[in-house]
């Protein structure tokens, strides 16, 4: 189930879906970017005119690295021999063929390996599956107005499918993201102990509820709870983490983070969405604990490159688990039968707005100033609209200067909070 290459089951089963792989501006500032996607080399590029494209990595023509290739109005030029591609595959031009024998008509009959290309919420999107494509979602949080969004990149040394197991295991909060961080950076005491769990299947995911020691059923922890948002993301209301199939042993993390502007910065429009990457290791070589996206990112790597699921001693707290994995099997025998799988989205008035359940919906949705915000996620016990980034390490000074002037917390070109 962790293979994802062409011809598995599993990466037949993905390649139903589209999978963010870019941020938009990163295509703004260099027009041509190399992109591994299910085990398959690829380039993703901007044409002159607009238009994206994502083709195989190598020219059909001697096997050049198209990664060099040469931006044109309409496509992407082979920097060897100058044989240019369409977004679509089609050879549009071989400049000495097309010379030394035009009736030929040579590049009528040459295709470079090509997949469709989106663009939404700041990010550009691939789809490696057979037509007709379905749509990019539009979930809820890519309608909502007033925010400051960034992408967050992160590249993972391990198989993707572990990563995502993690957006279904409430239990790890309890320990890893507050017993141990109090170990770590704390006072050592340990937080609120989980007393009863409960999953739940819907069409684009599955849902995790909780009771602990400092809630009841009355919670939104209950009531709504957090999504692992199919086939491979985790959605916490504020950001979305997809966990990218780079091929079986990597794995991209893509954060889409959404930060509500105070009601004195509205109206606000975003008019390009800044990403960034964060290490996973220090100068030492030592992996980075200090972040809730890092500390996850140890324990993904720490079960090894690919999990070796028959050493496991599954228990009750792992419910979620065996129900995700059920999940998949059933997604791929869809497809096997010829189906659409789980969550598959092809029409479009629906997708308009596609909702999801969201606690405390009203962090993100409602115009407060930067001081009720604040309070209101203390009340929550959600830490909010603080200065600096808190789920993954390594913000640049730049990002980080955008995100407080458009939440209002230093003026435009004063020093950083």
């Amino acid at each position: 189930m962790t293979r994802v290459g062409a011809g598995t089951p599993m990466g037949e089963l993905l390649r139903r879906y589209w999978h963010p792989i870019a941020a938009t501006a990163e295509l703004d500032d260099r027009p041509v970017k190399r992109v591994r996607l299910l085990c398959e080399d690829l380039v993703l590029f901007k044409a002159a005119s607009g238009a994206y494209g994502l083709v195989a990595r190598n020219c059909p023509h001697r096997g050049a690295d198209m990664a060099h290739g040469i931006i044109e109005h309409d496509g992407l030029r082979c920097s060897y021999h100058g044989w240019c591609f369409a977004a679509s595959g089609q050879c549009l031009e071989q400049p000495f063929e097309d010379v030394a024998n035009p009736r030929a008509r040579f590049r009528d009959k040459i295709r470079i390996t090509a997949y469709p290309v989106e663009e939404k919420a700041g990010m550009l999107w691939a789809y490696l599956g057979p037509q007709p494509a379905p749509l990019v979602p539009n979930w809820e949080p890519f309608t909502w107005e007033n925010g400051f969004r960034q992408v967050v990149f992160a590249d993972v040394p391990c198989n993707w499918l572990q990563c995502q197991e993690n957006s279904l295991d409430p239990v790890h909060f309890e320990w890893m993201h507050r017993n141990w961080s109090s170990r770590l950076f704390g006072n050592g005491a340990y937080g609120p102990t989980h007393l009863e769990l409960k999953f739940d299947e819907f069409e684009f995911g599955h849902i995790y509820r909780r009771v602990r020691e400092d809630t009841d059923k009355d919670n939104q922890h209950w009531t709504v709870g957090a999504t692992a948002l199919w086939p491979h993301a985790f959605f916490l209301g504020d950001h979305i983490e997809w966990r990218v199939p780079v091929d079986d042993e990597n794995t991209l993390s893509i954060t889409w983070m959404f930060h509500r502007v105070p009601k004195d910065r509205e109206p606000y429009v975003q008019k390009r969405v800044p990403y960034w990457t964060g290490p996973v290791k220090d100068e030492n070589g030592e992996w980075i604990v200090s972040h809730v996206l890092n500390q996850d990112i140890v324990a993904w790597v720490g079960q090894g490159t690919i999990a070796d699921r028959t050493r496991e001693h599954l228990g009750q707290s792992d419910r979620g688990i065996a129900m995700m994995r059920r999940a998949y099997e059933d997604s791929i025998k869809a497809v096997e039968e010829g189906r659409d799988p789980k969550g598959v989205i092809r029409d479009p008035e629906f997708n308009r707005c596609v909702e999801l359940p969201i606690k405390h919906r009203e962090l993100f949705t409602t115009s407060m100033s930067l001081e009720e915000s604040r309070a209101l996620g203390d009340s929550l016990a959600y830490r909010l609209n603080r200065p600096d980034y808190q789920h993954q390490i390594g913000q640049p000074d730049t990002v980080k200067r955008e995100y407080q002037e458009a939440m209002g917390m230093i003026p435009e070109g004063a020093d950083l909070i």
